[in-house]
């Protein structure tokens, strides 16, 4: 699912899990957990913290922008000269949590950028959902 402005465009991912909002907000912020289904990692649930993600194609610089344990993350995501923000809704639902995660910034000379983001984020998500489902 795509989001337009003017000037920008979005790539969000909408996904109904069956888990509790502790439960993903731990995958979300643990490194051992965020390597397992997003990239190698330094992250810290602390606002201002600046880290690295990084897989073999290469390296996302970032920085926690906010923070709302169990409701909403943010941080800047940064590479070459892409400069977005990754931000995680997590709302609680009768069986289990709804996360939204939407990345914005992309203009529209970035397409390359945009295609990729549209194609990992539902596997990265996808790769989610089966750590949690293994994990206590």
């Amino acid at each position: 699912m795509t989001e337009t402005s003017s000037d920008t465009r979005s790539v969000v991912v909408e996904r109904e899990m069956p888990f509790p909002p502790r439960k993903i907000w731990r995958a979300l912020t643990q490194p051992h957990l965020i390597q397992e289904w997003l990239m190698q990692n330094d992250f810290q649930a602390e606002v201002g913290h600046r880290f690295r993600l990084s897989a073999d194609w290469g390296a996302v610089e970032a920085e926690v922008l906010s923070v709302e344990p169990e409701r909403a993350l943010s941080y800047a995501w940064n590479t070459k000269d892409l400069r977005s923000v990754v931000s995680w809704t997590l709302t609680p639902t009768p069986t289990g949590t709804r996360l939204r995660m939407e990345q914005t910034g992309f203009r529209t000379e970035q397409e390359p950028y945009f295609r990729g983001a549209s194609a990992a984020w539902p596997r990265f998500l996808a790769n989610l959902e089966e750590v949690l489902a293994r994990t206590a």
